[in-house]
């Protein structure tokens, strides 16, 4: 079994929520920080660069302070990360985003990130603070500088609603990544299988709404795009999915620049799909617990548990082996 999702966030799974943001001392990635936005401590900028792809333009600076992995090596995971964003929405989500590279000189085994809406100009800001001996096998193992750039598309949601954002990212990352040949499809698929049980309602559950563990704002979120691209998939004879819908949203407008309503964006993504799938959904699952029957939707889609390892396996034949492939594949690095 991976550890991708994990490692990186079991710092926060026992922590309380407040509000919305996570307390885990920066460590695990977060989306909009919000009311107060960024700190607004000036950081020192030593080097500025540019990354243009897929009709945008990525600034990058790097903030004072020793790093042992090379310039370059950030730069291209960065670049990696704008590329499966963009090859997941079809364009870079926003015209001007700006990442600030902070070096912490800390022990950590993983890089902590913070998004913003616009600011300086930008229409998105993030901060990744990257530990100064991180090594180019732990860049390799990175999974929250996409995470983060893929906050960038999705409007700024009020405070109820921050699962949508976080569910989003958590599930959205690794599909692009496969998408662009960097990630493996039984890679993923063996993630969701181990990670979207922390996303079902627990005892108490009053829906998505209404609460804000640490498994439903993350997992629950994730699940709820789980289920949701698999019914518009189903409702559309696997012609469309919720890639579709959330390229319609970014294409109205709807970016992390932009504060909407969860109606707004849902309503969109339903109108471009020709279904009802995302407002019912959200209609059931907003203030009451709905839990997933996730062995029968595994079988559907024809992943198997394999191995005592916690390895998955493919099931030729499976009901909705189509639409696995479809959500994904590794058909998807060919394009």
């Amino acid at each position: 079994m991976s550890e991708r999702w994990f490692a990186d966030c079991r710092a926060v799974m026992s922590l309380t929520v407040i509000g919305v943001a996570v307390v885990a001392a920066g460590l695990c990635a977060t989306a909009q920080d919000r009311p107060n936005g960024p700190g607004r401590q000036a950081e020192k900028i030593v080097s500025t660069h540019e990354l243009k792809m897929g009709g945008g333009v990525v600034q990058v600076d790097f903030a004072e302070g020793a790093l042992d992995l090379s310039t370059d090596a950030i730069l291209a995971h960065i670049q990696a990360g704008a590329n499966a964003v963009t090859a997941y929405y079809g364009r870079l989500p926003v015209k001007r985003g700006r990442i600030l590279v902070v070096p912490i000189d800390q022990a950590r085994d993983e890089i902590g990130g913070t998004t913003w809406p616009g600011r300086d100009g930008f229409n998105a800001f993030t901060r990744l603070r990257i530990p100064t001996h991180f090594t180019a096998a732990d860049l390799k193992e990175d999974w929250v500088t996409t995470h983060e750039m893929v906050h960038w598309a999705f409007p700024s949601m009020p405070e109820d609603q921050h699962w949508i954002e976080e569910g989003l990212a958590t599930y959205i990352e690794p599909l692009a990544r496969v998408m662009t040949g960097e990630l493996q499809a039984r890679q993923i698929w063996g993630d969701m299988v181990h990670g979207m049980p922390h996303g079902e309602p627990a005892s108490g559950d009053e829906g998505m709404d209404r609460t804000h563990t640490w498994g439903r704002t993350y997992w629950g979120g994730a699940l709820f795009c789980l289920v949701a691209d698999v019914e518009i998939r189903r409702a559309t004879d696997n012609r469309k999915g919720l890639r579709d819908a959330l390229r319609a949203v970014v294409e109205q407008g709807g970016t992390i620049d932009y504060d909407w309503s969860l109606d707004q964006a849902l309503a969109i993504g339903d109108r471009a799909t020709g279904t009802h799938v995302l407002t019912e959904m959200y209609a059931k699952w907003k203030d009451a617990p709905v839990p997933v029957d996730l062995p029968k939707l595994w079988m559907e889609l024809g992943v198997r548990s394999a191995g005592s390892d916690g390895g998955i396996e493919f099931v030729a034949g499976a009901p909705l082996g189509k639409v696995r492939e479809a959500i994904a594949g590794d058909m998807h690095a060919a394009h």
